[in-house]
């Protein structure tokens, strides 16, 4: 009798074993189930290696010309299919500037535009900064008056909820008073900028910031996590005719991919410039391919502006030629 009982427990308890480990592998089986699908989902929500957003000076010449005001950048944007924002201050300064308050203005105009960018449901990414002083100015004074200036344009960014400022790094002709410069500048409105969690990034923009590997070696002189590049497609004139800085034949240019290439490593943004577009749109004076190449393999994951300066179709037009290149290159990658 007891062998018998023992014999049986015995057997009760290796099915209960066996229920045991079928649940185990069925459990197992749907969890890498759940896991791959998960893996899938992820794919094919994060198709793009970056983000699109709309740089404002694609739309200056219908701002310039009346027939949009900037202040309606956010809803204009989310039209063309965007869901990120960079704002151009000089395309603000007639908002404020001529006011009878300026500074009052100036704030209404930050809610403002506040107020638009969440009624349309967009990000604010950054703002592009002219106007307001050379940060590489030979002169001490000048370029402490420029920091003090740009400041605004920090406070204005942790406003409005972006990440960063651009500005432009102009300065000497000489590449070591340049650097010199440049680099005492951008230390002391990034040091300032760091307390805002804002970031501070010069583009490519004319002049010896225009050079790839002289910008390099400022980023590394000023060596601050928050202080970084914008590499521009285009902007890599070093020299117009007769000295002018914009709006003059360029008569000596930096190489584009080794520039941009060089710029890369620093990069917090990206502007995606395009001119001309042939019949099966694509861009004729720059290898869209190629430079998105680059930013993937750097490891860029960021925002890329799309910034149309062309002049033979609209500027809605080159937008979203310039959109549907990007999408449909960086898919061939």
């Amino acid at each position: 009798m007891n062998n018998k009982l023992s014999r049986f427990r015995i057997l009760v308890l290796g099915v209960i074993v066996f229920n045991l480990s079928l649940l185990s592998c069925k459990n197992k089986e749907t969890e890498n189930k759940d896991n791959s699908s998960a893996a899938i989902d992820s794919t094919e929500s994060n198709e793009l290696f970056f983000k699109l957003s709309l740089a404002q000076w694609s739309l200056e010449k219908p701002i310039h010309e009346g027939e949009l005001d900037p202040v309606d950048f956010a809803e204009k944007a989310k039209e063309l299919g965007f869901n990120g924002i960079e704002y151009v201050n000089q395309l603000y300064f007639d908002k404020y500037r001529n006011s009878n308050d300026p500074e009052a203005a100036f704030s209404q105009l930050l809610d403002t535009l506040k107020a638009k960018s969440e009624q349309f449901n967009v990000k604010n990414v950054l703002i592009m900064v002219d106007g307001e002083g050379d940060l590489a100015a030979i002169d001490d004074k000048d370029r402490e008056d420029a920091v003090e200036k740009h400041k605004r344009w920090v406070d204005a960014a942790k406003f409005l909820g972006c990440h960063a400022i651009r500005v432009n790094l102009f300065g000497s002709d000489d590449e070591a008073e340049w650097k010199s410069n440049a680099v005492k500048g951008l230390t002391e409105l990034s040091k300032y900028a760091a307390t805002q969690k804002i970031n501070v990034l010069v583009e490519n923009h004319g002049g010896l910031s225009s050079n790839g590997k002289l910008l390099a070696e400022v980023m590394e002189e000023v060596d601050l996590p928050n202080c970084g590049t914008l590499p521009d497609f285009g902007n890599f004139c070093l020299r117009r005719k007769d000295g002018k800085m914009w709006g003059a034949e360029c008569i000596e240019e930096y190489p584009t991919y080794q520039g941009i290439e060089e710029m890369l490593p620093y990069a917090k943004a990206v502007s995606a410039k395009t001119y001309e577009f042939d019949e099966n749109g694509k861009e004729t004076t720059l290898d869209i391919r190629r430079i998105l190449k680059l930013i993937k393999e750097s490891g860029y994951t960021g925002w890329i502006g799309v910034e149309y300066e062309g002049t033979d179709i609209t500027p809605e037009e080159g937008i979203l030629k310039t959109k549907e290149l990007l999408l449909k290159e960086a898919k061939q990658l």
